[in-house]
């Protein structure tokens, strides 16, 4: 039939049931309905495949091999070889215990100082936007740029913080080369660049918390501290948990502090500071030994899941022991 008699025969009777055509463009409805989540969320999974997962399995398929840097092509089989020979070595165990303690000197002091400036930020001050913006402003700067400052600050001859502990009559500290005194500089510069960002993030997290809590509160007669002792910190337990995992997890990975305050790979004449992000790249960009590198990657990924998880399971148990109250 042609197409001007099928104009001429008008529409379909109301009795009709739909046509073929009708149902195969319901099922693509249907499938696209289906489909179309995936289908958005698929450049997301596309990149970490690419990006992500696929990187974490050939670092750890590299690790069983020995590979050096000038025939990267050439890979001889050893097995648990380079994860051995990393557990034998001193200079791991002295990056392991550096990572822990230039952690624990920068993770710290810097949540509780930023929990107290968001707690500040929290009440109506004049010039709060002004203030947000100033405590972001370390974030934003280099890591580069910050630490050659801070190399400056501390250092031992001219240095402004030798300056001072001269003023109040104490003897200049060598803090390129003290084991503590290195760790407390390099510590101090995570310290000033994620305090005001962590702050940010507390503040946001007390601004979700019903005021109608502290009003009630206060009518109870509680203070301040009390009220921030019973009504912020449970209130901020989740986003405390968070800054927690993620100071954490930025604490193991620590590179570009140490790399630049002294601008060695091995991290102080005495690896007083070298931190197993160091210690990783020392193995394959100095030694030129990849394998071994590939090694303290998967030890390091490793130690960030065991942390993570065993901050998650003391997190779960104490919340189920206040259930249980």
């Amino acid at each position: 039939m042609s197409l001007t008699a099928t104009a001429k025969a008008g529409p379909r009777p109301s009795g009709t049931g739909p046509g073929p055509d009708d149902g195969r463009v319901a099922a693509l409805r249907r499938t696209w309905r289906k489909a179309s989540p995936y289908a958005y969320i698929a450049p997301f999974f596309t990149l970490f495949l690419a990006f992500g997962l696929f990187p974490l399995l050939y670092t750890a398929f590299v690790s069983l091999y020995r590979v050096e840097l000038q025939t990267s092509g050439e890979m001889e089989w050893r097995g648990i070889a380079n994860y051995t020979a990393l557990f034998t070595d001193e200079y791991f165990w002295i990056s392991l215990r550096n990572t822990f303690t230039i952690g624990v000197l920068s993770t710290v002091p810097q949540l509780a100082m930023a929990l107290g400036l968001a707690h500040l930020l929290n009440y109506k001050l004049r010039g709060r936007t002004f203030i947000r913006t100033a405590i972001l402003l370390p974030y934003a700067t280099s890591v580069a740029a910050a630490t050659l400052v801070f190399a400056q600050l501390f250092g031992r001859d001219f240095g402004l913080i030798n300056y001072v502990i001269g003023l109040v009559g104490f003897d200049p500290v060598d803090w390129q080369t003290g084991t503590v005194a290195s760790q407390i500089a390099v510590s101090s510069i995570v310290v000033w660049r994620w305090t005001g960002y962590n702050a940010l993030i507390y503040l946001a997290g007390m601004q979700s918390i019903p005021h109608e809590l502290y009003e009630a509160a206060e009518m109870d007669g509680a203070s301040r501290w009390r009220q921030f002792l019973h009504v912020t910190l449970p209130g901020l337990r989740p986003t405390i948990v968070f800054t927690v995992i993620i100071s954490t997890i930025g604490a193991t990975q620590l590179f570009g502090e140490p790399l630049l305050f002294e601008g060695s790979i091995s991290g102080g004449i005495s690896h007083q500071y070298q931190t197993l992000g160091l210690y990783m790249y020392e193995q394959g960009w100095g030694f030129f030994h990849l394998g071994r590198a590939a090694a303290i990657a998967w030890v390091m990924f490793v130690l960030i899941v065991v942390l993570v998880g065993a901050n998650a399971l003391l997190v779960r148990r104490r919340a189920r022991k206040e259930a249980g109250r």
